[in-house]
């Protein structure tokens, strides 16, 4: 059995602004470092065996303030965890986004959920295949955890509205070839939440839409 911990990266200043991030590569701001260090002192209660990274900075960052609290090595990178593309929208606000692709309307250049979770699945599951029995944190991204949650649990649409905010935590298990859900409400998740801190879908105004229609 391999465990693997989900951690979404630290605030930037575009989730602080509610601007469509993606795969542009914005850096950590000081309330996302400051969220990074308590994620990993929250996991140091435990022990790891690695750290894997998204590319992306925040992500990296994130991934490199953790292990250093847990006490891991540096991160590696796996490209295919990097954020969802959302193309043209990238950089919008919702009033922007609304302006210039309604609903319906597509956006160029955005991937969908399904080609989200072809790139992101398969790399988690060798992931785990790759380190039996061991226990890793993995730091990616709201919309790729979103999409994992959505495809390992489609039944339970109660799941899609628990808050998936900057730092959080939530842990996976992989077990005779399939990845499972263990627990979204893992104890180090409830206590690396803010309550009063927006999740991904209030911070990403693409996803949030999707999560309304509920498209893939």
């Amino acid at each position: 059995m391999t465990e693997l911990y989900l951690v979404r990266h630290g605030e930037t200043d575009w989730n602080a602004a509610r601007r469509i991030q993606g795969s542009t590569d914005i850096p950590l701001n000081d309330t996302g470092r400051a969220q990074a260090r308590h994620t990993g002192r929250l996991l140091a209660s435990r022990t790891w065996d690695a750290v894997v990274s998204s590319p992306l900075s925040r992500a990296q960052e994130t991934a490199e303030l953790i292990a250093g609290e847990i006490g891991t090595e540096a991160p590696e990178l796996l490209d295919a965890i990097v954020e969802r593309q959302y193309g043209a929208a990238e950089g919008l606000d919702y009033r922007t986004l609304d302006a210039l692709f309604p609903k319906g309307v597509p956006v160029p250049g955005r991937e969908s959920r399904h080609e989200v979770a072809s790139r992101v699945l398969p790399a988690l599951l060798a992931l785990a295949e790759n380190r039996p029995g061991q226990r890793v944190v993995v730091v990616t991204h709201g919309g790729v955890i979103r999409t994992v949650l959505n495809a390992l649990e489609p039944d339970k649409r109660e799941l899609q509205g628990v808050p998936i905010t900057n730092g959080s935590v939530h842990s996976f298990r992989y077990e005779e070839g399939m990845l499972q859900l263990v627990e979204f409400d893992d104890p180090i998740e409830r206590e690396s939440v803010d309550p009063d801190a927006p999740d991904f879908d209030e911070q990403n105004p693409m996803a949030a839409r999707d999560e309304r229609d509920g498209r893939l």
